[in-house]
């Protein structure tokens, strides 16, 4: 062990400044997929590197859009006002005060407020390139996007709103409620809308991919809103049925969802990704592989190779925490607890303490104390400080599961901006919670 922290120690790049991040910028080189991930969802620090990364992404290197573990209609707002959409509100932190989806605190707190604002001026300051996009990448608005088709059918349309109204009344019954319409697919004698959404959606694809508009368009983002039906349907009915299955429809969605985007931006385009660990770095390199998961990091590289896609993982040894102790709960500062003993933090804890550092995991140069199994800490938006060390650490290979990791040993809460968490969310994801 002590070889092994000594090992990391001299790995160790110290990270003060964004100027520090030019080793990832050299090891992204021409990638065209940057996967940023965080051990935490509600992790101020996290928010704060992975922004000052992507800010130089953007300004540097022309990459075109953030792609987020949002929702797609709420997101979409944020890229409207960003992008100088006409019509659109002037203020990203408006825009985010109005998200409403617990847990809220995910994308409405100050760190992403701050990085929408300097989005927005960075659009506005570059009027000869497209605008830099923010977008939702996630399944979950299923009653949201059903009504986002359902107006621009009536505006665009008019001759398909029957199948939209119909697919909307098939899921009414259940009240907007998406644990009644999974348990729904389980009774006796099953009642699905699949064939409903089906049909919407064959009405909505088109045929020819949307344009990098300042608000993408209007066809483009009624057809995303067509698949986040699909993809919520399948994702509840495989929900009920527990297993892997659920999650993999979750994270194909995602992976989907990024290669639209990727298309609707034109040749050239590049995507900068947000989202838990558990999503951005790759499953084969996790137990996760084990019981038949699959996620985003694994998908990308898979369908684009890996040299064109780069996978950025964040970890802390101690500190404080943004989380709920149920699920749809009200948010709480909860303690972070030192990392177990032998888990990648803690091995990290002793070879840079008190600093955050950067560690390059290049793979046939990885070094051999990330080629090892170890305990990695994982804490989605529902979190039990007194049992983090049962149940929130995943057996990983950071080389594999990563390009570049960052430590960040000791870290702090993000702020919300809502003091209060609005609505209760969707079911608990399985099996993290992220």
């Amino acid at each position: 062990m002590q070889n092994e922290v000594a090992q990391a120690r001299q790995d160790a790049l110290p990270l003060r400044s964004p100027q520090d991040l030019d080793p990832v910028l050299a090891r992204i080189g021409a990638a065209r997929y940057v996967l940023i991930g965080e051990a935490s969802h509600g992790t101020a620090e996290f928010y704060r590197w992975r922004a000052e990364l992507t800010k130089r992404l953007i300004a540097e290197r022309g990459f075109s859009f953030v792609g987020v573990e949002g929702d797609w209609p709420d997101c979409h707002q944020v890229h409207c006002c960003v992008s100088g959409a006409p019509g659109a509100p002037n203020d990203p932190r408006q825009v985010l005060w109005g998200f409403r989806r617990w847990p809220t605190w995910m994308w409405a707190n100050e760190d992403v407020a701050d990085f929408a604002e300097w989005l927005r001026g960075f659009n506005a300051a570059n009027p000869d390139r497209p605008p830099a996009g923010f977008h939702g990448l996630d399944v979950y608005s299923l009653w949201d996007s059903l009504r986002g088709i359902i107006d621009y059918l009536r505006e665009h349309e008019p001759d398909k709103v029957a199948a939209a109204v119909e697919a909307y009344r098939c899921f009414e019954p259940h009240g907007e409620d998406p644990g009644s319409y999974a348990r729904s697919t389980a009774a006796l004698v099953p009642r699905t809308c699949e064939d409903e959404v089906v049909r919407l959606l064959a009405q909505l694809r088109s045929k020819h991919a949307g344009s990098a508009t300042e608000g993408l368009d209007p066809a483009f983002v009624a057809e995303q809103n067509a698949e986040i039906v699909a993809g919520a349907e399948r994702y509840y009915r495989e929900m009920v049925r527990g297993g892997a299955r659920s999650w993999n429809v979750r994270d194909e969605h995602m992976t989907d969802t990024l290669d639209r985007l990727v298309r609707a931006y034109g040749p050239g385009a590049k995507a900068v990704v947000w989202a838990h660990n558990t999503h951005i770095g790759d499953a084969r390199a996790t137990d996760m592989a084990s019981v038949g998961m699959h996620n985003v990091g694994q998908l990308a590289r898979q369908r684009h190779g890996a040299d064109d896609v780069v996978a950025i993982g964040f970890g802390t040894y101690s500190g404080s925490v943004v989380a709920s102790g149920f699920w749809g709960g009200p948010v709480r500062r909860m303690p972070l607890p030192e990392a177990s003993p032998g888990t990648t933090e803690a091995l990290l804890h002793e070879a840079a303490p008190e600093r955050d550092s950067l560690f390059m995991l290049d793979g046939d140069d990885a070094p051999g104390w990330a080629s090892s199994v170890r305990g990695h800490r994982a804490i989605g938006v529902v979190y039990d400080p007194s049992a983090h060390r049962r149940g929130s650490y995943v057996p990983t290979v950071l080389a594999d599961r990563y390009d570049v990791f960052v430590h960040c040993d000791r870290t702090e809460a993000l702020d919300p901006l809502h003091p209060w968490e609005p609505e209760t969310g969707e079911p608990e994801t399985y099996p993290f919670g992220q």
